[in-house]
């Protein structure tokens, strides 16, 4: 389907409308509550103002989308293929906009109390949520592809920890001898690309995954419920990339202080050590199609840099109230996605 094609589609039906609609909004709040997680320890370190930083990122997340979804979309087939939402296609999109309404309430609830959570798992679990709403059980369930998010979740907590520690030791023992104000002013300089790395991955990682669920939405409109297999347009590219990049200009300085000010007391190099660290976990993660949390990735790489120093460097009081947001997003997003579900299902 070209974009006229999908523009044609969408005008004569109503249902794909209000889906689209959906997805975007998504995308649009992922861009708002996540992504300044990519960009918070730019601006914690003030190596960049908040509103240049906000900018940078959402530059770099338009590239990231385009460019790894061209190289790579196995993230996107993760997302697509991660729930079965039955013969019906009528009822499995209305579970599916129920999920994307429960999506939008947990993060905007998120946003507003400053905490970063991850619109990944939202996004999964909201779904997955829904799926089980309208099979009546688990048999919505791809166990195959869901077993990636299980390993997503790990990979991101011990690489992100491990490699931010690694890193900023490696750091600290190349520039032991060297003069400190000239590293300082390196590194300060360093963390602009650090920062646009990081920017890169997470619409490198999250646009794929709102490509996947759009895509499913509009097979789903069409009362394609069988479809297994599809190819992301370059149209589609394009505009997920831009509402991520709106959303991301909208700023996200809640979710900044906590991250970036909060949690850990960061230098230049230890900001630099953590966004390389994350970008790092991120571009693996997405060359082998597993979906990871750019939240999780870039706040456990800031720990293991803090944690480098010396264990009490780490706001742990920060990091306790994230870890029980983290473990709350999927029994939460679930249960409203399943909820809502039921509740679309019954009136529509």
């Amino acid at each position: 389907m070209d974009f006229l094609e999908f523009l044609e589609a969408m005008t004569g039906n109503w249902i794909l409308f209000v889906t689209v609609i959906l997805v975007l909004l998504v995308i649009m709040i992922n861009g708002w509550t996540d992504a300044p997680n990519a960009i918070a320890t730019v601006v914690s370190t003030k190596a960049m103002t908040p509103k240049n930083a906000v900018l940078m990122a959402a530059v770099f997340n338009f590239i990231g989308v385009l460019v790894m979804t061209a190289v790579n979309a196995s993230v996107a087939a993760t997302l697509y293929k991660i729930v079965d939402f039955g013969n019906n296609s009528a009822d499995a999109l209305a579970a599916l906009c129920a999920a994307l309404i429960g999506i939008l309430i947990w993060a905007t609830a998120a946003w507003y109390f400053g905490i970063p959570t991850s619109e990944s798992h939202a996004l999964i679990a909201g779904i997955s949520g829904a799926a089980i709403a309208l099979q009546g059980g688990f048999a919505g369930i791809n166990g195959a592809e869901w077993v990636k998010v299980l390993y997503g979740l790990g990979l991101s907590t011990v690489l992100g920890f491990g490699s931010g520690w690694i890193i900023v030791k490696l750091i600290e023992l190349i520039c032991r001898r060297m003069n400190r104000r000239k590293t300082t002013i390196f590194f300060r300089r360093a963390q602009v690309a650090g920062g646009a790395s990081m920017a890169f991955m997470h619409g490198a990682q999250d646009g794929q995954k709102f490509m996947g669920v759009f895509l499913l939405g509009i097979a789903l409109a069409q009362g394609n419920v069988g479809t297994t297999s599809f190819a992301v347009p370059l149209w589609l590219m394009i505009l997920a990339s831009l509402v991520m990049g709106l959303g991301t200009s909208v700023g996200g300085y809640r979710i900044i202080k906590t991250v970036g000010m909060d949690m850990v007391k960061l230098k230049e190099y230890e900001g630099f050590a953590s966004d390389i660290s994350a970008a790092g976990g991120l571009l693996l993660s997405s060359l082998f199609g597993i979906p990871v949390s750019t939240t999780h990735m870039k706040t456990t790489a800031i720990m293991g840099v803090g944690a480098a120093k010396r264990l009490s460097n780490v706001k742990w009081s920060v990091v306790r109230d994230l870890a029980l947001t983290w473990v709350l997003t999927f029994p939460g997003c679930g249960l409203i996605g399943f909820l809502m579900a039921k509740l679309f299902i019954n009136l529509f």
